[in-house]
């Protein structure tokens, strides 16, 4: 028998023929691709599984679409525009203006959203980065919410609904206690996920009892919940605030308006409860039993199934833990962002854009996170770019819808920035010329060894 290794690819080696002269046995040859891949040094299997990886083609994803939105401030720039009705004549002056459009635009996004240089004092400079928090902590939440029902195989398309039947629900029990806030704040909180979490779970049961789908069920809900919060907060025995005739509710109580943290005028503790409902979500899906049934399901519901998985209540508690997040993106609204008085526009566009922070995130804890962060620093620096730049603000809606289509089609990606494809994504032609050259290289090797 011969010492040599089998082929790792799970294929036995055939057995060595004997040579026609009796002379020493040539080894058999390797099946092509594995000896391709052994071939390949370690060092560039690595960076070709880093290049390939999804965090490389977020970043790029990310990248490209601020190229494309810089051209697109570019061509709606007045300056630019009359500079290229002379383009032929002084080319320089088109370019001099595009870049200083785009690189105006950007300067204004950085500094309202992270940090503004040209402020007189420290506080000031940082202003940006709260109000980039602010916007982001609601996103978080009910992007949390959808990424945990993306991971279990449904599409909640309904925070908007679970987000205005918090608010309601909260405003409704808690607003006429007159508690004090180290009792008030919680207690919100508490009723305000509760409602949002029976909202969603509605659509659990339904799914599980009926296989309704998902997504009809959270649309409809949506009108539902948002006819039924306006007509609330046009009646003055529930939601409306006394003396008015306009639909608004009354005022968040101050005893429930989330404090600013200790030495920290800029953040209040939404951004505390955001991080701990993060690390929620990261244990529930990735470290607990539950978590695993879920990601089962979401995977293969009849293998999980056969496996002795309740598929039916695992949606109820996939739509229990969605909704009772989009719940706490309603307080956040309610407690922090909005205190003033609300109606049934309360959610501000949250429902929908945490979609698209679920899917950047690739509906993974932290992964949503920071894709929340990346779109608060969007809407928070998008202000400063209209008043300063005189940029549309639906600039920055199309920088992430860009984000989203990039993110959505990683094989164009790679092929913009010359990546390594996968197996899967090279094309008929390419398979078969890797093919013919191992085949090239394998039928050298094997002369060379008949040869020795």
């Amino acid at each position: 028998m011969s010492n040599e290794s089998a082929p790792t690819s799970g294929t036995p080696a055939p057995e060595p023929a004997p040579s026609a002269d009796g002379g020493p046995v040539a080894p058999a040859p390797q099946p092509p691709m594995t000896r391709n891949i052994q071939e390949i040094p370690v060092s560039n299997r690595v960076l070709r599984e880093i290049l390939r990886g999804s965090a490389v083609t977020t970043v790029l994803a990310i990248l490209l679409a601020l190229i494309v939105g810089g051209v697109l401030i570019a061509v709606t720039n007045p300056d630019v525009q009359a500079a290229a009705g002379y383009f032929f004549a002084r080319p320089t002056d088109t370019l001099g203006a595009a870049w200083s459009a785009v690189i105006g635009a950007y300067s204004a996004l950085f500094n309202g959203s992270i940090i503004d240089f040209g402020a007189s004092d420290f506080w000031s400079a940082v202003k940006p980065l709260g109000n980039t928090i602010s916007f982001a902590a609601p996103l978080i939440a009910a992007g949390l919410g959808i990424a945990v029902a993306f991971r279990v195989g449904l599409f909640n398309i309904g925070a908007r609904g679970q987000m205005l039947i918090a608010c309601a629900a909260a405003a409704l029990v808690t607003f006429q206690l007159n508690l004090p806030a180290i009792i008030q704040i919680p207690l919100t909180l508490i009723v305000g996920i509760a409602a949002g979490a029976l909202w969603g779970g509605l659509v659990g049961l339904l799914k599980a009892r009926t296989g309704a789908h998902e997504v009809i069920l959270t649309i409809m809900l949506n009108y539902v919940a948002f006819y039924f919060v306006t007509w609330m907060v046009q009646v003055p025995q529930l939601l409306q605030r006394p003396g008015q005739i306009q639909p608004i509710s009354r005022p968040t109580p101050p005893s429930a308006i989330l404090p600013k943290l200790p030495g920290l005028d800029l953040i209040d503790w939404g951004f505390p409860i955001v991080i701990v409902a993060t690390l929620f979500v990261w244990w529930l899906v990735e470290r607990s039993g539950l978590g695993f049934r879920m990601r089962a399901v979401g995977e293969n519901p009849n293998a999980a199934r056969a496996a002795g998985i309740s598929v039916p209540r695992v949606y109820i508690y996939a739509m229990l833990f969605s909704g009772g997040l989009a719940g706490l993106a309603g307080m956040f609204q309610i407690q922090s962002t909005i205190t003033s008085g609300f109606d049934g526009g309360i959610d501000a566009g949250i429902g929908f854009t945490a979609i698209t922070v679920a899917l950047l995130g690739r509906s993974r804890a932290w992964g949503t996170f920071w894709a929340g962060l990346l779109f608060g620093a969007l809407k928070a620096g998008s202000f400063p770019m209209q008043a300063l730049q005189s940029i549309p603000v639906d600039i920055v809606l199309v920088v992430q819808s860009l984000i989203v289509l990039f993110i959505a089609a990683p094989p164009l990606i790679r092929t913009i920035f010359f990546l390594p494809k996968d197996d899967s994504e090279r094309s008929q032609r390419s398979k078969a010329r890797i093919a013919r050259r191992a085949a090239k290289n394998s039928d050298s090797s094997d002369t060379k060894a008949a040869a020795a």
